[in-house]
């Protein structure tokens, strides 16, 4: 049984930083790729950002391209997203999501496998 739980979630200031962890069990999961969503109050999901099974193909939304890094450690099955600059616009829920396929995506309807969120206030 797939589980995924994301941690790390919490407040920050505009600017400043914090790192989420998404820790699977379940799955061999040096053969999934793994996805990061988010989903603001009120509005849909959205997608943050995309690794490749081997770390070797990375996909940014532009929202966050240049603040965020998607990174990941099969060895501890462990997947990451440092942000940094954050501002009040990250505030949101976030997910992460994986997939064995051999592409990246950005669609959630291609990911079956979903964690239950860790929330993320940005805030003065």
């Amino acid at each position: 049984q797939v589980q995924l739980v994301e941690s790390g979630g919490g407040w920050a200031q505009p600017g400043g930083s914090l790192r989420l962890s998404c820790a699977a069990s379940g799955i061999h999961f040096d053969l999934y790729n793994i996805a990061w969503f988010r989903q603001a109050a009120g509005k849909e999901r959205e997608f943050v950002a995309t690794i490749f099974w081997n770390g070797n193909l990375i996909d940014y939304a532009d929202s966050v391209r240049g603040r965020f890094t998607i990174s990941r450690d099969n060895g501890q099955s462990i997947a990451y997203l440092q942000m940094n600059r954050l501002k009040p616009e990250d505030t949101a829920v976030y997910y992460c999501a994986c997939r064995r396929d051999p592409r990246l995506s950005r669609h959630q309807r291609d990911y079956a496998d979903w964690g239950r969120g860790t929330q993320v206030t940005v805030s003065s």
